[in-house]
């Protein structure tokens, strides 16, 4: 049998329209972008391309728009940015409990720079409270940073109601959008951020490239020093080739958003319609509606989600939990959404993507049959 990959919220595979777009940077246009004469000038209008397409898809000004090696360094710039250019003003930063870690370690590093951060907590379904960032805010505050959805469980955080927020109170608002950007909207003047992480390998495009959006106007402390490359915001040679890469990866989003969105819903319904229809107590988390499309974490009481996964034939997702033999290990989110520990750690995340068809969903949902079938007759013979 095939593999069938339902993972796509780890990584994605690169699109082929992508790999097209790149191999001219790879065999024939090797100049440097900060050379002056003809092969240095080729890259250069690569990379200023690049750089359009992107800030075309996000609704931003190019120069509101630079690239960096993937979403984690984004939101280290982001973050740590903030937190040295506005010293004057404050130390205070409110994120949430459900970051991923590209966003908690930084704060918890700040802390220990003498930062001081709230976490704020979510409700069952994973999601904040916007009402809890205006009681958070003080007069220290220089930087709210909640991810636009959560790439476990896909809840969408209210960011446009948090951006109207920070707004009226004068304090910088971040969203990693690693996760949302080409599955749902994401438009920098919608959701009223002023900066904002993405990650090339999320979206069809390699692994090792990223972009912030930094609205104009706002300061970053550097987080990489050297030459002016960037605009003088990311020291170091552009990486061409990667950038042509998610330059053209944004295009297809842009052109493609309504399209993309409704296939991977469809999969992804099917795939939670088949689970509701062939288990018993079976718990779907996240917001039943406010829910990236093609995101499902399913919880099957009583099971041990890695277990599940070693005998999966062929059918690749992730875990939510990790069994051992003396402890369970559950993921920070599916903790700070008080899932009941006898159906956290059964919890899988199936994560579809442009290239899933109704034949690999109805095979997964087979062979997860098999599986489970098997652990409940092994349990019950115990």
């Amino acid at each position: 049998m095939d593999h069938i990959y339902l993972d796509y919220n780890a990584t994605t595979p690169i699109d082929p329209q992508v790999a097209e777009a790149m191999l001219p940077y790879i065999h024939e246009q090797y100049g440097n972008p900060s050379s002056t004469h003809v092969p240095g000038v080729a890259a250069k209008q690569a990379v200023d391309n690049a750089r359009r397409q992107l800030a075309e898809m996000l609704g931003a000004k190019e120069d509101e728009v630079i690239f960096t090696s993937g979403g984690t360094e984004s939101n280290n710039h982001a973050i740590k940015g903030v937190f040295g250019a506005y010293r004057e003003k404050g130390n205070h930063i409110i994120t949430s409990s459900v970051e991923h870690p590209a966003v908690l370690e930084v704060c918890r590093y700040l802390e220990e720079q003498g930062g001081r951060v709230t976490y704020l907590s979510v409700d069952e379904f994973g999601m904040v409270d916007a009402q809890q960032v205006a009681d958070a805010i003080t007069p220290e505050t220089i930087l709210v940073s909640i991810m636009h959805a959560n790439n476990e469980v896909g809840t969408i955080e209210p960011l446009e109601e948090i951006g109207k927020i920070t707004r009226e109170w004068g304090v910088l608002l971040h969203a990693d959008c690693a996760q949302s950007v080409g599955k749902i909207p994401v438009n920098v003047d919608d959701l009223g951020v002023d900066l904002l992480s993405i990650a090339g390998h999320k979206v069809y495009a390699p692994k090792g490239i990223g972009a912030l959006y930094i609205r104009a106007g706002v300061r970053l402390e550097k987080l990489m020093h050297g030459a002016s490359h960037e605009m003088g915001w990311r020291a170091g040679t552009e990486n061409v080739i990667e950038m042509v890469g998610l330059g053209k990866a944004c295009e297809l989003v842009k052109n493609n958003l309504t399209e993309y969105h409704r296939r991977m819903q469809t999969m992804r319904d099917r795939l939670e319609a088949g689970i509701g229809e062939r288990f018993e107590h079976i718990r779907i988390n996240g917001h039943p509606t406010k829910r990236l499309p093609n995101t499902l974490s399913a919880s099957f009481r009583g099971m041990k989600a890695n277990v599940i996964l070693d005998e999966l034939q062929g059918v690749y997702a992730s875990a939510g939990a990790a069994c051992h033999s003396d402890h369970v290990e559950v993921s920070s989110v599916l903790e700070a959404m008080q899932v009941p520990m006898e159906y956290a750690m059964g919890t899988l995340r199936f994560s579809v993507g442009r290239y899933t068809t109704e034949q690999e969903i109805d095979r997964a949902l087979e062979e997860l049959a098999r599986v489970i079938q098997k652990q409940a007759v092994q349990k019950t013979a115990l």
